[in-house]
């Protein structure tokens, strides 16, 4: 190897080391971590009939006695009956039940953010101007109450910095917040088969007990009067009638 070739890599080398340096001298980074607490969840259940199925819109009479209209998002499905079905095949009178679950899972999230410069300028107790020597220029920082600030391995606040100290600073922000997630399940039941029709009137028959009418023949004449009869009396009727007659003519003549 050369001494002009070995002198040029020396050269790079150096220069890289320089930009590392200043890369290192000069920082402002951030990292987040996130830590999640125990989940809790709730339930919910709403129960209601069908009263109207217009497109995606649905009339919704609830148990205790509320209207509500609800939009269906395109794809939503409810098991009805065992059976998976689409807004399609909703129908007036059909009840449904929709399950709402919430999970909420507390966390919070911290942001760590270092910072490492030197100081340009400084006007307590707020505000601070570092010097970045990785050619960005001065960057404008806002101090928060109870800042500290490390220089060569002391803590201090910002009433002891001076321009032309190397200082690194760490700021530490916590910020909880609750991620909730929602999970619906809809089920149902068919309305019940209309009653069956009325039977057709049927014509009304009437049952008459038929009754045996007998009669009684009439005793049949006899041909000829019995022995014991006889026409003597009637001809003693006969005289004793003319004898009458003739005593009532005897009167009248005389």
């Amino acid at each position: 190897m050369t001494t002009r070739k070995f002198m040029f890599r020396l050269l790079v080398v150096s220069i890289a080391l320089m930009f590392l340096a200043m890369a290192v001298w000069a920082q402002d980074t951030t990292a987040t971590t996130t830590k999640s607490g125990a989940a809790s969840k709730t339930t919910t259940v709403a129960k209601g009939t069908v009263v109207l199925v217009s497109g995606n819109e649905v009339v919704v009479k609830m148990e205790d006695g509320t209207i509500r209209h609800v939009t269906v998002p395109p794809g939503a499905t409810a098991t009805v009956d065992g059976k998976t079905i689409g807004l399609a095949d909703l129908k007036p009178g059909m009840v449904l039940e929709k399950t709402i679950t919430t999970t909420s899972v507390p966390k919070v999230i911290t942001t760590t953010r270092t910072i490492k410069g030197q100081v340009w300028y400084v006007n307590p107790p707020s505000t601070v101007i570092l010097k970045m020597d990785d050619g960005s220029g001065n960057k404008k920082y806002k101090v928060p109450k109870g800042q500290m600030f490390n220089i060569n391995g002391v803590e201090t606040d910002v009433f002891h910095l001076k321009k032309g100290m190397d200082v690194t600073a760490t700021v530490i922000k916590e910020v909880p917040e609750t991620v909730v997630a929602q999970q619906a399940k809809v089920t149902g039941q068919a309305p019940p088969p209309p009653p069956p029709p009325p039977p057709a009137a049927q014509p009304m028959i009437v049952e008459v007990e038929e009754v045996a009418v007998v009669e009684e023949a009439a005793a049949p004449a006899p041909a000829a009067l019995p022995k014991t009869g006889s026409l003597f009396p009637l001809i003693g009727l006969i005289g004793g009638l003319m004898m009458a007659g003739s005593a009532g003519m005897r009167l009248v003549r005389k």
